[in-house]
């Protein structure tokens, strides 16, 4: 067996947890800096920019055709298509589930509150790009905008090196409904989404994964439009305890490390003697796989297996860790996954893959990264439309809260707050047709 690739650590009930896996998925404050540069420079000058930076750090800068779509799911063949038919329905069917519903309280006699759901009118759907091609991901954002109802539902992606464009990205988008797919990518393409150009309009929020300058841009268009999460490298956290089957905790280790080689892949046990059984597979498993060399460095550089002396701490370290993916393979994983309560996305068992829901089990694979599951979750219906308050009061319900509005508006010093309730109540006052 080769060296180990995952670092042991000892984790008892004394340690800091939360302070242990503090991380962040902001990037550092160099990339930025840089980044508000790029994109107050897209601000001012626009397309003229976009196409500045194109030229210097590539992703390209144009509008795919109609027909470039239509040629797209052409080229891929059926398997594909069916594949990415079969995804769809599975995600659409999920999502409809998730579509937020009106409600309305009345919380006194007169006295009505509703809480109403509206969708945006034009979103952005951000997809990695490039060198990979990443067709799942416009599937996850594109379809949850769609049902959520949605009118213009923009994809934005980057060319390759060569100004190469992946066909099963483009009939992806033709298939989940896109309603425009820009190819371009980086910090410039995020800000030409939120600022507009004279050939882009600008969108009320932008969602997906992306890189660091991805991802600081934007945090840095935060405000002029809308956003979902930062989004930070992709990470994965096994608990698994000695009725865990080494290989399948190695390759659910393996399938989101090989996203790139700064994602953290955590082992969790209860077992002292899983590690050295989980490192024999990670040896038989790499040479297989065609990332073999970004997962030894994803492995050697962010891989952990934190021993713990029981249960109870085993699943206090997963949720102080808050990983984007947890993987339970244990005696029990349908109770061990109740007491899960800060993940991403949790996979309960053997027979549940982090693949299928990366792309077949209708669940959303755009989650929370660098423990921002602590308080957020997946990407959702929801995510594409906005609240509103709506309060609706008649006169008996004015009457029933007046001296509660006056009394603390007075505390406040709001005397025009108290006067906008006491002033409706004068019996001078002429009552009017459209009077609630």
């Amino acid at each position: 067996m080769s060296s180990p690739r995952l670092t042991m650590v000892d984790v008892d009930t004394t340690t800091d947890l939360r302070r242990r896996f503090k991380r962040s998925a902001v990037p550092d404050p160099g990339v930025r800096d840089a980044v508000i540069a790029v994109c107050d420079d897209v601000s001012a000058r626009g397309d003229s920019a976009v196409r500045d930076y194109a030229e210097r750090f590539g992703g390209g800068f144009r509008k795919a055709t109609s027909e470039e779509l239509d040629e797209a799911v052409i080229a891929v063949g059926p398997e594909l298509v069916a594949a990415i038919r079969q995804a769809s329905v599975a995600i659409e069917e999920y999502h409809r589930e998730l579509v937020p519903r009106d409600i309305s309280v009345t919380t006194n006699p007169g006295v009505q509150v509703a809480r109403k759901w509206a969708p945006l009118r034009r979103v952005g759907c951000y997809v990695p790009g490039g060198k990979a091609a990443y067709p799942s991901t416009v599937l996850m954002t594109v379809i949850p905008a769609k049902v959520a109802g949605v009118e213009e539902v923009v994809v934005c992606s980057p060319e390759g090196p060569g100004g190469e464009v992946s066909d099963a990205l483009l009939a992806a988008c033709r298939l989940a409904g896109a309603t425009e797919v820009w190819l371009m990518g980086g910090a410039q393409a995020i800000a030409a989404l939120a600022y507009g150009t004279e050939t882009v309009a600008e969108v009320d929020k932008i969602v997906g994964p992306g890189n660091a300058w991805v991802t600081a841009a934007k945090l840095a268009v935060f405000g002029a439009t809308a956003i979902d999460l930062p989004a930070g490298p992709s990470e994965v956290l096994v608990l698994a305890d000695s009725s865990a089957d080494p290989e399948l905790v190695a390759i659910d280790l393996l399938c989101q490390a090989e996203h790139g080689p700064d994602s953290p892949a955590i082992l969790v046990t209860t077992d002292p003697t899983l590690l050295e059984r989980v490192e024999r597979e990670l040896d038989r498993l790499l040479p297989l796989l065609e990332r073999a060399a970004i997962l030894e460095q994803a492995l050697r550089d962010h891989g952990q297996a934190i021993l713990c002396p029981d249960r109870e701490t085993a699943i206090e370290v997963a949720n102080a860790y808050a990983s984007e993916h947890v993987t339970i393979l244990t005696q029990d994983p349908v109770g061990d996954a109740k007491s899960i309560i800060a993940a991403g996305s949790v996979y309960v068992g053997r027979w549940s893959p982090e693949s299928a829901g990366d792309y077949a089990t209708g669940a959303n694979h755009v989650l929370p990264t660098g423990g921002l599951a602590r308080a957020c979750g997946p990407l959702s219906v929801e995510d594409f439309g906005s609240w509103r308050q709506e309060q609706t009061l008649d006169r008996t319900g004015l009457e029933a809260i007046v001296g509660t509005i006056s009394t603390l508006a007075t505390a406040e010093g709001l005397t025009a707050h108290r006067m906008a309730a006491t002033i409706r109540l004068k019996e001078t006052r002429p009552e009017t047709r459209n009077e609630t």
